[in-house]
């Protein structure tokens, strides 16, 4: 998928609706060289509104500026159609130049088909400047194809007046403490949690979270090696999360609402119809540029992270989530490159930080996170104990588009906890 207007499905998911055209150069769409020997850098990213639009927009007519010859030609799209145009033009063997890329699976396919550039030696070149993890969604079997912009995780966005009035006090600490806050909520006449449905990556991410807290990190990595997710471990994640089902906590057509639309997840919650999301670090962000207002919950936006499941074997401290990166394409010049080692200058970092509300990958660029919601992320981040890249990315793109479909269909309590877990491993076993 994919604050961030980025995210993964922002990354993200993001912020407004509709793809936009070409924002800058009216060079050609070819390999890099127009008629006239000008490079042209053809530029996919997701941040399809302002402020970072226009930020990305300045980026590159800053290098341009001193790269004489080279013109981008920027591409701005939404989420899903970023999604569906790329693959289209992924399987026609013409990548754009640059393009946002979640990492994981996706991004390791792509790079098996040559698709993108090996860009392990050069982004050596500022791998020292990045905070630990970075690269770690970016690369696999010791080669990385894609330089990381930013980084957070999905946690419970809620509102603390809601939960207040529904005489929930505190955040729950355990999935049990969860649904009876969940309980307390509606008993009080407030929907508790605005999912959208139609869109179905944000549904995954509760039964992702279950599967982590009931059978650790490892239950998950090793699922991907056995191709296997048949396992009581797996079934259970489901159960506990059709017992929220059960529940009907979700607003009135969720299953037809969209993220960021006038009326979806982040609308509901920022308008303040609902009490809560399980969202990623951008969620303040786009709650605020759909709501009524244009102003969000402000002061009244909490968050916390996803509680524990008691008798689980996952830490509560493990966190899920995932970061915007940018990987390059196969045909595209070296100043595609240097575009990327550009933009991972400390001081274009922090535009981002303090623009886009994301958590910068740049170390030194860590002074710019301001904003008290970020800081509650990346607080949450610093005291992690493991990380899990978003399932729909980490594996490959059948199974996680499996996991997103068969998770939907348990949400709208039309399949069992066992079914999904079966549907997931045939499409593991499936390749």
């Amino acid at each position: 998928m994919p604050a961030t207007r980025f995210s993964r499905r922002s990354f993200l998911e993001i912020a407004g609706a509709g793809a936009v055209g070409a924002v800058l150069g009216g060079c050609s769409d070819g390999d890099g060289q127009s008629s006239g020997g000008t490079k042209t850098i053809r530029w996919w990213h997701i941040a399809n509104t302002d402020p970072m639009l226009s930020e990305w927009a300045a980026m590159a007519t800053r290098f341009e500026a001193s790269h004489p010859g080279v013109k981008f030609k920027i591409t701005p799209l939404e989420n899903e159609a970023f999604k569906t145009k790329l693959t289209t033009n992924i399987q026609a063997g013409d990548p754009p130049d640059i393009f946002h890329t979640w990492g994981g699976g996706v991004l390791f396919q792509q790079a098996e088909a040559g698709m993108v550039k090996d860009l392990t030696s050069d982004v050596g070149g500022w791998k020292d400047t990045l905070i630990p993890t970075a690269l770690d969604a970016y690369g696999t079997g010791g080669k990385t194809y894609a330089s990381p912009v930013d980084t957070g995780m999905v946690g419970f966005w809620y509102n603390k007046e809601l939960f207040a009035k529904a005489g929930v006090n505190s955040p729950p600490a355990t999935w049990a403490d969860y649904l009876e806050a969940v309980r307390r909520l509606k008993a009080a006449g407030t929907t508790p949690i605005a999912l959208a449905g139609k869109e179905k990556w944000p549904g995954h991410y509760y039964w992702a979270y279950l599967a982590m807290r009931v059978g650790g990190l490892a239950a998950l990595q090793q699922a991907a090696v056995d191709k296997n997710f048949s396992t009581p471990d797996f079934v259970a994640a489901g159960t506990r999360l059709a017992e929220l089902v059960a529940l009907q906590p979700f607003q009135t057509g969720f299953l037809a609402a969209g993220y960021s639309t006038a009326d979806g997840q982040a609308a509901t919650v920022g308008n303040g119809k609902a009490a809560m999301e399980l969202m990623g670090q951008w969620a303040p962000v786009v709650q605020r540029d759909n709501s009524a207002g244009k102003k969000g919950l402000g002061d009244k936006l909490g968050f916390f992270a996803f509680p524990a499941v008691d008798g689980g074997k996952g830490k509560g401290t493990d966190v899920f989530g995932g970061g915007g990166g940018f990987a390059v394409g196969k045909d595209a010049p070296p100043e595609a490159i240097e575009f990327l080692k550009y933009i991972a200058q400390p001081e274009n970092a922090r535009i981002e930080a303090k623009t886009a509300g994301v958590l910068p990958v740049v170390a030194a660029a860590a002074d710019a996170v301001t904003d008290p919601n970020l800081k509650l992320v990346g607080k949450a981040l610093s005291e992690s104990t493991g990380f899990q890249l978003y399932l729909d990315q980490a594996y490959a793109p059948a199974v996680g588009q499996q996991v997103n479909d068969s998770v939907a269909e348990l949400l709208a309590g039309k399949t069992s906890p066992e079914k999904v877990a079966q549907a997931i491993t045939t499409a593991a076993k499936q390749g």
